[in-house]
């Protein structure tokens, strides 16, 4: 049995150092990443005793089809980078200039016009080197990000989903523009494998977060690779699954957390998580009629039904409302932080 790793030199001031996993895709994990970032080797942040993240991973979903990162994959035969892209960006040293530059989007231009400055730039490491993941490792080391970003899979993969009426639908973007209930997601194609340092970072990680993020193509996919829900499963980490705020539009409307919840096991094929953080806070009356629009509203918290599947809920007020409803950034990455430091001497079994 292992303690959590500790660095001698702040014992007394800091908590240990932990290795942070954080699963998903979309704007979701990028949000993510920007709150736990603050907490990276960063001392000055953390109270006597609270945690600070010594390697922070983020594993990213490469199934998107659609628009700029659709057109870079059609034309050039790449992973699509726009997922990794902002999750590069939200971990990136410099907020200022260089994110604003990777995530200028080009608004005229023969062949230009929808591409953000930051796809072509991974398009063009990916042509020099041959290699999707070293692009990303690349870029991460341009943009002096406080963490790794690992693609789900380097393969090239599409979604295909199978709906409550028995049909089926090829692609991530016709997915997202279907009306009906999805009942299962496939990977095609389907026996893809991780990157090696994403499985031994989930090995050696002492958190793994799942979400928040789009369901079924943002979440669901990551758990499609081989390999990788074993790995989750055989860490030691404490595995933590951040709730949606609001149902999505064709993905997952009238699904409460705990059907969240229950739809992660099910493609994983194993029990996945120890905790879930849940947003309490009421939408106002402005976003909620907002997402009515669309059929969405706030995700319903049915408490008994996660424990149930034995996991252990905790609530927050994690609703920050702007043009769409987000994620509290900060609150989330604290509250995860605070839930790593409640038990300080915690012992690990590395199997």
């Amino acid at each position: 049995m292992l303690p959590v790793r500790t660095n001698p030199s702040e014992t007394g001031r800091t908590g240990p150092e932990l290795r942070v996993v954080a699963i998903g895709g979309g704007t979701g994990l990028s949000t993510l990443l920007k709150g736990l970032k603050r907490y990276v080797m960063a001392p000055a942040l953390a109270t006597a005793g609270q945690p600070i993240i010594r390697e922070l991973c983020g594993v990213v979903t490469v199934s998107d089809n659609g628009g700029s990162s659709g057109r870079l994959r059609s034309e050039f035969n790449m992973l699509p980078p726009g997922d990794v892209r902002n999750c590069i960006v939200a971990l990136s040293e410099d907020e200022a200039l260089l994110s604003r530059l990777f995530q200028h989007r080009f608004q005229k231009g023969s062949g230009l016009e929808g591409h953000s400055f930051g796809n072509l730039f991974l398009a063009a490491l990916t042509s020099i080197t041959g290699d999707f993941a070293e692009a990303v490792r690349l870029s991460s080391e341009i943009l002096l990000t406080r963490g790794h970003i690992y693609p789900a899979t380097t393969t090239s993969v599409e979604l295909e989903a199978l709906f409550d009426d028995g049909s089926r639908v090829h692609g991530e973007t016709q997915i997202t523009a279907s009306k009906g209930k999805i009942q299962e997601l496939f990977l095609v194609p389907p026996d893809v494998s991780p990157l090696p340092q994403t499985l031994n970072a989930i090995a050696n990680a002492d958190l793994i977060t799942i979400g928040p993020g789009s369901l079924f193509t943002s979440l669901i996919p990551n758990l499609l690779v081989r390999g990788i829900p074993e790995a989750i499963l055989e860490s030691p980490a404490i595995k933590v699954f951040i709730c949606n705020l609001m149902t999505q539009a064709n993905e997952s409307l009238g699904l409460s957390a705990a059907d969240h919840i229950r739809a992660l096991n099910e493609h994983a094929d194993v029990q996945l998580f120890d905790y879930a953080l849940i947003n309490r806070k009421a939408a106002s009356e402005e976003m909620k009629a907002k997402y009515a629009l669309e059929g969405a509203s706030q995700i319903v918290v049915d408490l008994e039904a996660i424990e149930a599947l034995s996991v252990c809920p905790v609530m927050g007020d994690y609703l920050d409302e702007g043009e769409v409803a987000r994620h509290a950034t900060d609150h989330i990455a604290h509250d995860l932080m605070a839930l790593m430091a409640q038990s300080p001497e915690r012992q690990i079994v590395r199997k």
